[in-house]
């Protein structure tokens, strides 16, 4: 009997085992798709060559420079590495300084870090994307640290707890979350003097991005006669993937290297949620 009793519990372990294992594997393959995809961090966060070109070696090492009139800031090093990177920050740091904008040491993440819009990430989705980033390989990359010309403000609100994503069969609500957590408004919008976004004019476009691919300006992503008004949803897909009407081929800081990646089925979530978008004139003025 007590044979029986440790053989049983053996199995019972093992199953219990095998389970989380299962669980943490399709945790990370959703990180994966998710930070490959729509959320693509890398656009950010991939090391940089010096024409602007993506260094995939290089993992999620930072350094891309983001040199604005409020501010000269550097992506950080976001692998595995404890000296340079996010090695000794435990899980609910590194969640609280993606969803809340806030360090270990209690300093505040500014701009470009879209935190206004990760306020909005799921709690399985935010999970998913650490145990994505615990898997990467470390590289050792320090990056400078970022000036700001602005004052940053002293949170982004109370903490977040308790978010679940709407279901995908709300095709156009789960469009939207879709679209927060890509933080697609956050370069479509316009911005006022002070920097911060008009969100009275959700998607209508204008802001300015000058690189070393030149100069681009964020598109008119609502229905309007000046946005999106005539083009199909599979033209509208494809711009997205990053080639427009008549094969044009669209510039950084758009994500193309990543949005490549989104499913069928986000990308249809995502178009029908820009069709429902008010329409509005570019840059939101008449």
């Amino acid at each position: 009997m007590a044979m029986l009793l440790r053989l049983a519990a053996g199995l019972l372990l093992m199953s219990q085992v095998g389970a989380s294992s299962a669980q943490d594997q399709a945790r990370i393959a959703r990180g994966k798709y998710l930070m490959e995809g729509v959320v693509a961090c890398g656009n950010c966060h991939v090391a940089r060559a010096e024409n602007g070109a993506p260094v995939f070696s290089r993992g999620l090492s930072g350094g891309m420079v983001f040199d604005e009139p409020p501010f000269k800031a550097y992506a950080p090093n976001i692998t595995p590495d404890p000296e340079t990177g996010i090695g000794k920050w435990t899980d609910a740091q590194l969640g609280k300084a993606i969803r809340e904008g806030i360090r270990p040491d209690g300093s505040i993440i500014g701009p470009p870090m879209p935190i206004e819009f990760y306020r909005r990430m799921s709690d399985a989705d935010l999970a998913a994307i650490i145990a994505y980033l615990r898997v990467q390989p470390p590289v050792k990359n320090a990056v400078r640290k970022s000036e700001y010309r602005i004052p940053l403000p002293p949170d982004y609100g109370p903490a977040v707890k308790d978010v679940r994503a709407p279901s995908p069969r709300e095709t156009i609500k789960y469009g939207q979350y879709l679209a927060d957590i890509g933080h697609c408004m956050e370069c479509h919008t316009p911005r006022d003097e002070k920097g911060m976004l008009v969100l009275t004019r959700l998607g209508a476009g204008g802001q300015v991005f000058k690189g070393p691919w030149g100069e681009s300006v964020a598109r008119n992503l609502t229905p309007h006669e000046s946005g999106l008004k005539g083009w199909s949803k599979e033209e509208i897909a494809q711009a997205i993937r990053g080639t427009g009407r008549n094969g044009f081929h669209y510039k950084p800081p758009m994500a193309f290297d990543w949005y490549k990646n989104v499913s069928g089925a986000d990308m249809n979530a995502l178009v029908a949620y820009l069709g429902s978008l008010k329409p509005q004139p570019f840059g939101g003025k008449e």
